[in-house]
């Protein structure tokens, strides 16, 4: 990679070299980060699923699940 100076553009871009890090790796990147991306989310749904279970369970245990959604107060639209 070439950080100097230039004090010329009019020549051949391929002599001077690469002008970013990590020529080549680009769809490589993108497939990386999309499976990353997607492997996240996979992970963010299964974790609030358990949680929302342990939340829902600990609810039903107690026998307030009914008087905790009978509470809710429906703000009715105008």
């Amino acid at each position: 990679m070439t950080t100097g100076s230039f004090t010329d553009w009019s020549g051949n871009l391929l002599d001077i070299g690469p002008l970013y890090p990590f020529v080549g790796w680009e769809v490589f990147m993108v497939l990386l980060g999309f499976i990353f991306w997607i492997g996240w989310h996979i992970l963010q749904i299964r974790a609030e699923n358990s949680q929302l279970e342990n939340e829902a369970s600990q609810l039903r245990q107690a026998g307030s699940l009914q008087k905790a959604i009978n509470s809710e107060r429906v703000i009715d639209r105008l």
